[in-house]
């Protein structure tokens, strides 16, 4: 047997302000598709907004159903409209927010579920670069991941199923 050590490491930003600029336009762009999501049995908005390597900036939004779960999140709406629409362009970054009705916009801390990491680190794998991931974390914090695989080491791809 033996050990198998695993150390993340991620930036944290105290403030909106102290972000880069860059990372502040997009988290804006998340925030206002989050204002546009389709979420009337959650009751919560999440928005993302994905930086393509063209400098072009796509938006989306969780969108609900009641046929759960026909709907589907935020990141991976924008990941696959960038996906549609820009075919062969590189994604860059994500932002990320979200926030409950109840809470007149404030935001909560939010991370990709799952199945939205899986997609991205199959987007990175893809392209064959790092995407970065800015996540606002609540009370005006952020929590900036250089990359999906710090937030899934043992990723799931296509060397997964190939027969050894």
């Amino acid at each position: 047997m033996r050990h198998i050590t695993l150390d993340s490491t991620f930036e944290e930003y105290q403030s909106f302000s102290e972000l880069p600029q860059v990372d502040q336009a997009l988290i804006n762009e998340a925030k206002k598709a989050a204002l546009d999501a389709y979420a009337p049995y959650s009751h919560f908005h999440v928005g993302a907004a994905v930086e393509l390597e063209n400098g072009k900036i796509i938006r989306g939004n969780n969108q609900e159903n009641a046929a759960y779960p026909s709907g589907l999140c935020a990141e991976r709406v924008a990941l696959f409209a960038a996906g549609a629409q820009h075919p062969g362009e590189k994604i860059k970054s994500i932002a990320i927010t979200a926030y409950p009705e109840s809470t007149d916009n404030a935001s909560v801390p939010v991370s990709p579920c799952g199945d939205c990491r899986q997609v991205m680190a199959e987007y990175e794998q893809r392209y064959g670069q790092k995407i970065r991931l800015i996540m606002e974390s609540g009370e005006g914090k952020f929590i900036v991941a250089p990359s999906v695989k710090q937030l899934l080491p043992f990723l799931f791809n296509a060397e997964s199923m190939a027969a050894k």
